[in-house]
């Protein structure tokens, strides 16, 4: 469960909280480490070496949903992820797409630590990236990331954001 854990959807707040963090420090070195609500233990943010990853909305648990319902879940949380892209368009221009392919079927190759980071937290959507986005100093080059993930089948689906100091790519594809 994430801190975001019941908040309706709003893109703008989205939006806003990820230009926010571009001008926040990043790690610079280090292990990626999760970060809790003290109270309640959900998550609010993984920091690692040059990132920042946050939940920006989590849906419902589908515990128990199947069939039509399932299918409107998940496309209601597309529409979600189309909504907050269409915004990131608007304001970083067109995105690019690094799938994450190679960390889900290839969790022995080496990945950077976003990747790796982001597959321990079973983030395993494509990430749709913007960057370098303009950041004013002293912050330097950022860039911006943002993926659809779901766990498993009765998991809420979870809208997370990315902040980098570093190009977000695709691993290379090794036999």
């Amino acid at each position: 469960m994430t801190s975001r854990r019941g908040e309706p959807f709003d893109p703008d707040r989205a939006r806003s909280e990820l230009e926010a963090r571009l001008t926040g420090p990043l790690p610079a070195s280090g292990p990626a480490v999760a970060e809790g609500e003290p109270v309640t233990g959900e998550w609010t943010a993984t920091r690692g070496e040059g990132f920042l990853v946050v939940p920006l909305w989590e849906g419902d648990s589908l515990t128990g949903v199947y069939g039509p319902e399932w299918n409107a879940a998940e496309e209601a949380a597309e529409a979600r992820l189309r909504s907050l892209v269409a915004r990131l368009d608007a304001r970083w221009g067109a995105h690019r797409t690094v799938s994450m392919r190679v960390p889900l079927l290839r969790p022995d190759a080496p990945l950077p630590e976003l990747l790796r980071a982001l597959a321990a937290l079973d983030c395993y959507g494509d990430l749709t990236v913007w960057g370098p986005v303009p950041v004013p100093p002293p912050a330097g080059p950022r860039w911006v990331a943002v993926s659809l993930n779901q766990s498993d089948a009765d998991a809420p689906m979870i809208l997370v954001g990315v902040v980098s100091d570093r190009p977000v790519t695709e691993p290379e594809e090794r036999d």
